[in-house]
């Protein structure tokens, strides 16, 4: 993340992401494949790294092996196979939506994954253990804990989707965009932005 100061000089909070240039590389029709879509494919990778199934499906699009896909239903525009999408299909102020995985942390406790108490307002009345989870069962009935329960486990590396980022700046020379808060997942961690 970085920021960037606004017409107004309020100091504004946002996201770089490298948008493309994206190819491509599959149609898909209702009379083919029983719904329409756009495939396109991101980062060129090498002959060497690509599969005889996937040489064959790239070969067919006539462009050269991408090493991440994804498709679009309902997209708006013309394209034909090979045929380059990059940042022009963003303009300032446009709202657009981002998915990605989120950072994984491993397993976690409460106070951590559920914001449980802790230190100071020791959980769930606990006064010996300051960052347990406290009582999370019932007695003879119903004799065992209800699904759903709030309890320790593994947090984040989950597919996270942050809804309506305004897009600050494009820079078509670099296949940048700058959208305002945060987005899921690591440094150079591979993203979908949605229209």
């Amino acid at each position: 993340m970085t920021s960037v100061f606004g017409a107004d000089g309020k100091n504004i909070p946002c996201t770089v992401i490298e948008a493309g240039p994206c190819v491509v590389t599959q149609l898909k029709t209702v009379e083919k494949d029983g719904y329409e879509a756009v495939q396109v494919g991101f980062m060129q990778k090498s002959e060497k790294h690509t599969n005889k199934a996937e040489a064959g499906h790239f070969k067919a699009a006539g462009v050269n092996p991408m090493r991440y896909l994804a498709e679009f239903a309902g997209y708006d525009q013309e394209v034909k196979l090979g045929d380059e999408i990059n940042v022009s299909i963003f303009s300032e102020g446009m709202y657009v939506d981002v998915v990605g995985t989120s950072k994984g942390k491993g397993f976690q406790g409460v106070v951590k994954r559920h914001g449980f108490g802790g230190v100071g307002q020791s959980t769930h009345g606990q006064d010996d253990r300051l960052r347990a989870p406290g009582s999370v069962g019932a007695c003879a009935y119903p004799s065992r804990i209800f699904p759903g329960t709030r309890m320790a486990g593994h947090m984040g590396q989950d597919r996270v989707t942050v809804q309506n980022l305004v897009v600050l700046k494009v820079i078509p020379e670099y296949n940048l965009i700058m959208v305002k808060g945060s987005i899921p997942g690591a440094k150079n961690s591979i993203v979908t932005i949605n229209k």
